[in-house]
């Protein structure tokens, strides 16, 4: 059962989870023991609100394909049970990140006081170019 918020659990059912080999450098241990976990959850087949759906397919992420499947690859640690955690937070990261409502910025004016500093630094600067000119004798 993976926990995401107060209300909204995903049960281990859900989740398919597989053992695979690592890539990369590491030895004889890396060529034979499966430490890697491939993740894959199904969102369309998922038991999570719609709304939390709908803002997942709408994200655009390498991780989600065509189908709405979020496939995750972890290898970072050498042993499964490691990986299998890390690709579950990772999961659990990336639906919170996709239901994080952003607040809408409203532009403001620039206030009195600084469209007055600017025009004043504006002047300032001029004088200080007109004084660079030829002086006549």
């Amino acid at each position: 059962m993976l926990l995401i918020s107060n209300n909204v659990q995903l049960p281990d059912s859900e989740i398919e989870l597989s053992a695979i080999r690592a890539q990369g450098a590491g030895g004889q241990n890396v060529n034979k023991v499966s430490s890697a976990v491939h993740l894959r959850f199904d969102i369309h087949a998922s038991s999570l609100p719609p709304f939390y759906k709908e803002r997942l397919l709408a994200l655009r992420d390498s991780r989600i394909t065509g189908d709405g499947v979020i496939i995750i690859k972890a290898q970072q640690y050498r042993t499964q049970e490691q990986n299998r955690n890390d690709a579950l937070e990772r999961l659990k990261e990336l639906i919170l990140a996709a239901i994080k409502v952003e607040k809408t910025r409203r532009p403001t004016k620039p206030t009195l006081g600084s469209k007055k500093r600017r025009l004043e630094g504006k002047t300032q600067r001029g004088s200080i170019k007109a004084g660079r000119g030829k002086v006549d004798y």
